[in-house]
């Protein structure tokens, strides 16, 4: 292509931050409207970017791909281009961005007495600006070709998410003095930033380190995907058994800690549960997808043996990252941290479906990253009303809110079952596959896995129960339901998980080859039936 697509929709996002943090502190509702239509924007290009992806027979697997020298000491390149997951992806990425613009419109306001006296003080346009910052960011991450362009962005996302957290975070927790919700909302962000720092560091290792590998059998190193996967294909390149496991280990844990999977997971509670519902959102739906993202690209890519040696212990973590978030989301007072650990039973899904190492698996993994990030939207912005509301994260301080708010509580009903994958809901397509790609070869975790399902109908069903019905609990006798702007938020995520629940084939044509490439990579076929079918007699 002679027009940079994917740069374009990266950069309308990046510029808009820019243009954003410079608007007037007085003029916070045109920083508004100025993030929300660089955000449309950025929709339209990634629109197009989805439209201009062939999904034929014999299609290119990298494509829209763009190419230019960066750091040519280093044979650090410029590169770019998406496959079918990426597309998906960045689509996702997209498409989420104006409705936590929406769902945050007042999240960043002074209120009261808290605007100092001098006018340059922009916490409206900071909020917003930052939230574009990370969308460029992490469409970058997803379509990254180059390794060491990838791990630029993969890292520089933190800086400000840090700030998202930090600085822009949730006034409904326990803590009754501003004091400590500040302390609350600052631990929580240097726990974020240090984890994935961590991650980072040893990640920058492996990334070191498979510069050097190709630098010894290829004539000179490279960061490049493609020329990586080209020249292993052709026989060209041979990591050797050793090298090759410690840098699927470096790649490993830098996504293993941002997916996350147990036992790097602790920060991802404090995050959501001290973050407003929008930022919340951009944590679990779009930052923490570069994570099971990159491990399909990446891992599995680069590292097909390591990836086929290290499947019983990922395949393990993934099943206590099911049950163990699922059970600590039964015993949370706190309805976002409830959330939170709900969707790190989740990414267990995630990571297990893409380890089957089967195409059910994968494609039903990366739908699940997809369906996921709509469901936990939905359900996770209406929690964010209600919280606003009533200005309290405690389950217990709710009880009969259908009476007073009947809309919000449908609403709040239907983000729950697609979190608990309700048949009709798009997460169930996605959990299906992933129970049936994971059957297929390893019986004993599918068999635990769907004891995952059953907690998640118990955490949804009772977390409802508690809020939205009995007696009306004192003080929410005035409580207002949904408004035309939270509604216009909520409703096309509800209208997308119905969509995707019924009518999920046109994501499963533009994933289905991306999987098929992957598979390939790791030499894995998918297993035979134990019971052929038999044709029919005459």
């Amino acid at each position: 292509m002679s027009f940079p697509l994917l740069t374009a929709t990266a950069l309308t996002p990046a510029v808009g931050a820019v243009v954003t943090a410079a608007v007037p502190a007085a003029r916070r509702t045109a920083a508004k409207w100025l993030a929300l239509l660089f955000s449309l924007a950025t929709v339209v290009l990634a629109a197009a970017v989805l439209l201009r992806f062939d999904t034929g027979e014999g299609a290119d697997r990298f494509q829209l791909t763009e190419s230019r020298s960066w750091i040519a000491d280093f044979g650090v390149r410029y590169e770019l281009g998406v496959d079918g997951i990426g597309v998906a992806m960045i689509a996702l990425t997209a498409l989420l961005i104006p409705f936590l613009i929406g769902a945050g419109w007042n999240d960043a306001d002074p209120k009261g007495d808290e605007a100092p006296a001098t006018r340059r003080w922009r916490p409206t346009q900071g909020f917003f600006a930052l939230i574009l910052m990370v969308e460029a960011m992490v469409i970058l991450s997803f379509a990254a070709t180059d390794i060491f362009l990838f791990y630029i962005f993969f890292e520089a996302m933190l800086i400000p998410m840090y700030f998202l957290i930090g600085g822009f975070g949730d006034r409904a927790g326990e803590q009754d003095s501003e004091e400590g919700q500040a302390r609350q909302r600052s631990y929580a962000a240097v726990k974020f930033l240090l984890y994935n720092l961590v991650g980072g560091l040893v990640m920058l290792a492996a990334v070191i380190g498979l510069y050097v590998a190709t630098a010894d059998q290829l004539p000179e190193g490279t960061f490049s995907l493609q020329a990586i996967l080209d020249a292993r294909a052709a026989g060209e390149l041979d990591f050797g058994t050793g090298t090759e496991r410690w840098l699927f280990l470096g790649f490993f844990v830098a996504f293993a800690i941002k997916a996350p999977l147990w036992p790097l997971h602790t920060w991802l509670p404090n995050a959501m549960g001290e973050s407003t519902a929008p930022v919340a959102v951009l944590i679990t739906a779009v930052v923490d997808k570069v994570g099971t993202f990159a491990m399909l690209r990446f891992c599995l890519g680069l590292f097909p043996e390591a990836s086929d040696w290290a499947t019983p212990v990922v395949i393990t973590l993934a099943l206590v990252s099911i049950i163990y978030g699922a059970l600590l989301a039964l015993g949370q007072r706190d309805m976002k941290r409830l959330i939170a650990y709900a969707s790190i039973s989740h990414f267990g899904f995630i990571v297990l479906g893409i380890f089957a190492m089967t195409s059910q698996g994968q494609g039903g993994a990366t739908l699940y990253m997809i369906n996921h990030g709509v469901a936990t939207a939905a359900l996770l912005l209406v929690a964010g009303f209600l919280i606003a509301r009533r200005g309290s994260r405690l389950i217990s301080d709710y009880g009969g809110v259908q009476k007073t708010a009947p809309v919000l509580a449908g609403t709040f009903l239907i983000g729950g079952l697609a979190t608990l994958s309700l048949p009709g809901l798009g997460p169930f397509v996605s959990e299906f596959l992933v129970l049936v790609g994971t059957f297929s070869r390893y019986k004993a975790a599918g068999i635990v896995a769907c004891a995952g399902i059953v907690l998640a109908a118990l955490y949804v069903l009772i977390l409802y129960q508690r809020t939205m019905t009995g007696p009306l609990k004192p003080g929410l006798e005035k409580l207002p339901d949904l408004k035309v702007r939270e509604l216009a938020v909520v409703a096309p995520l509800i209208a997308l998980l119905i969509f995707l629940g019924v009518y999920p084939k046109p994501l499963t044509d533009i994933v289905n080859p991306a999987v098929e490439h992957t598979l390939s990579d790791v030499q894995k076929t998918d297993p035979e039936p134990e019971t052929p079918a038999v044709e029919a007699a005459p």
